[in-house]
């Protein structure tokens, strides 16, 4: 991505999908005026139109008419909707059909409150992984810059998220399209001296302004007075001419960029009272391998660009209301997680395990990083200090994923009786889909499985199952339940992965939107307290952070990966979100609108809400259009306002 110019996607990402055919192209007739975007509206150039977050948008989608958007968020909510342009003509010479410019405006109440764009407002192209629209590229703001191909509709993703202490009220803005000419001197493209003067002039601000700290305060305003000047100097130069209107002002919304012929695009927000726990009332807990950042990126393990990464990579998943741990496999699906690279005693550790916004944090079973003490000595040492911190509670050992026979369950024991030896009221998390294949529990394969916590009692405190196993059978968790001792601390959770399959929810690459946001309605409605996801980062192999990024051989496509590398569509380090990962954080916003209907009126009628409004009935029977998910939220408004 160019930050100064027009943003287009060229990206090296597997399967992308081409175009430049410009099959479907006679979209309307041609214009038999000019198509000089400073002559003509830029409605009669390009169609813009927009769609709901659960819509996969393709290449090919047709126009349809232009609405004004309406949206509902609570208080530490993120809600997101999609606009959607199609050029009509060309109106430039080269390949693209030409290039638009978008431009939002902060949205604000009538008392003057405001949600501030770049903060609370963000822009994301989304980009095709093998065909399918999932990849989300930051744009600039307040303005970017786009090319549009012929016959093929391009798509933006708008999101906004309601800060925990917004006022709650009507908040108005638009977001504004204008074709743009693509000839002349654009300021975009400027010649090395023009640079390399600029870089000079912003680095002399920069010097002036970084060592005020404890400077008095007359030189502090002095050194301020004397960088606003250097800074008007630059932005009243050639180079920035054509964005300064004739009465000086620096407004990028003026009508040097915005004219009558532009396109406007209302929305409208309603932010309401209830606000979203910031701890999740959910522990989704979702695993990162650390052995793909450090092939990818080239680091050590253990280096402090290492702990920088894992950092970057920790902090950014937060926003996605999930806890984050780190994994590295073993033999035969033995697994060392942990959520703090750091040890207990380091004050790193701290900050992340006692993060609000963690719902819970996997423990390692021994040393992150090798080293001359024991893994007995490292284990109690670990476990003393983590017992007399608060967020113990939110502590877990995930030892082995999926054992499939004897010798894998007596090694989750025997694990096992080493942590209770340090605590007893540690708490281990065993996933499983079967039971032991070598020494059946039980006449039939399903009966087996439901045995497995006879066979882990004491050894496990979390059962964490796959959804594949219930297939569509609902009622088959309470035979589950009644193998468990809930009075006893014993818990449920569930997860997904290679399985379940179409039609059932799950976040494949190419499931509807819908059946990707219904991972948490199903998680819901059988009553999991937990749930757990194997990976979200978990590509082939790359020794190059821009290299193409491809999926895992063996899986469905998407599968274990639910964001990308940012190098792979840029320059920025910052990770490139998935649709699927801001679906699974619209399920968890979900389950937390239910969990309050349910807190007023009770689980039945929670779960009667779920079905009467035809959002979801069960793991093949839930909405494919987005209409009944806004009734159902709609309904939690009305009936659960103050």
């Amino acid at each position: 991505m160019d930050n100064n110019g027009s943003q287009e996607m060229n990206v090296p990402v597997e399967g992308v999908a081409g175009g430049g055919t410009a099959y479907g192209f006679n979209d309307s007739e041609p214009l038999k005026k000019s198509t000089d975007p400073s002559e003509v509206p830029t409605a009669d150039l390009v169609n813009v139109w927009c769609m709901p977050n659960t819509v996969n948008v393709g290449s090919q989608e047709t126009p349809r008419p232009l609405e004004p958007i309406n949206l509902l968020a609570a208080r530490n909510e993120r809600e997101s909707f999609q606009i959607a342009m199609r050029p009509k003509v060309s109106w430039a010479a080269s390949i693209p059909s030409g290039s638009v410019q978008v431009q939002c405006s902060d949205l604000c109440s009538s008392a003057g409150d405001r949600l501030v764009v770049g903060q609370s407002l963000k822009l994301r192209r989304v980009v095709p992984v093998l065909g399918v629209p999932d990849a989300l590229v930051p744009l600039d703001l307040p303005v970017s810059q786009l090319s549009l191909l012929p016959g093929e509709t391009s798509v933006i993703w708008v999101s906004i998220d309601v800060p925990n202490g917004q006022p709650p009220g009507q908040y108005e803005g638009e977001i504004i399209v204008s074709a743009m000419k693509t000839d002349g001197g654009c300021s975009a493209h400027l010649g090395k001296q023009e640079k390399d003067q600029l870089c000079m002039e912003l680095n002399n601000c920069l010097d002036i302004m970084e060592p005020i700290e404890g400077k008095p305060m007359d030189e502090v305003v002095e050194r301020i007075k004397c960088a606003s000047s250097s800074l008007r100097r630059i932005l009243f130069s050639p180079s920035f001419s054509e964005f300064i209107s004739t009465n000086g002002s620096t407004d990028m919304m003026e009508e040097d960029v915005v004219s009558n012929l532009s396109l406007r695009i209302k929305l409208r927000l309603t932010v309401w009272e209830f606000i979203i726990p910031v701890t999740p009332s959910l522990p989704a807990v979702i695993g990162v391998s650390d052995t793909v950042i450090e092939d990818r990126f080239g680091i050590e393990h253990g280096s402090e660009e290492w702990y920088e990464k894992l950092d970057l990579h920790f902090k950014w998943l937060l926003q996605y209301r999930i806890s984050p741990y780190f994994c590295k496999w073993g033999e035969s699906m033995r697994v060392l997680t942990y959520t703090s690279p750091w040890p207990a005693d380091h004050p790193k550790s701290d900050e992340y395990l006692s993060d609000p916004r963690l719902a819970a944090y996997a423990v390692p079973y021994r040393q992150v990083l090798a080293g001359d003490e024991s893994r007995e000595s490292y284990l109690r040492k670990e476990v003393e200090i983590l017992r007399s911190k608060p967020h113990w509670n939110k502590a877990y050992f995930y030892l082995w994923d999926e054992p499939l026979n004897m010798e894998h369950f007596d090694n989750v024991r025997k694990m096992a009786s080493e942590i209770y030896a340090y605590a007893p009221d540690a708490r281990v998390l065993t996933t499983y889909y079967c039971g032991p294949g070598d020494a059946p529990l039980a006449p039939t394969p399903f009966e087996s499985f439901v045995k497995v916590p006879n066979l882990l009692r004491h050894h496990t405190q979390i059962y964490c199952t796959s959804e594949w196993v219930l297939g569509n059978r609902e009622d088959l968790v309470k035979d589950i339940l009644e193998e468990l001792q809930t009075e006893k601390g014993e818990q449920w959770w569930t997860y997904i992965c290679l399985g379940p399959s179409d039609p059932h929810p799950n976040w494949h690459l190419g499931m509807r939107g819908t059946q990707q946001r219904a991972v948490m309605w199903r998680v819901w409605k059988e009553g999991g307290t937990g749930f757990l996801y194997w990976g979200a980062n978990c590509y082939e192999k790359a020794t190059v952070p821009s290299a193409e990024v491809k999926f895992r051989r063996g899986l469905p496509p998407g599968d274990g990966v639910l964001y990308y590398p940012g190098e792979v569509f840029s320059s920025s380090s910052e990770p490139v979100a998935s649709l699927r990962l801001e679906r699974l954080l619209s399920g968890l916003q979900d389950y937390e609108y239910l969990k309050l209907y349910e807190s007023k009126y009770g689980r039945e009628e929670a779960m009667g809400l779920l079905e009467k409004t035809g959002v979801y009935m069960g793991p093949e029977r839930y909405t494919l259009e987005h209409r009944p998910i806004d009734v159902l939220r709609g309904e939690v408004y009305n009936t659960c306002r103050p």
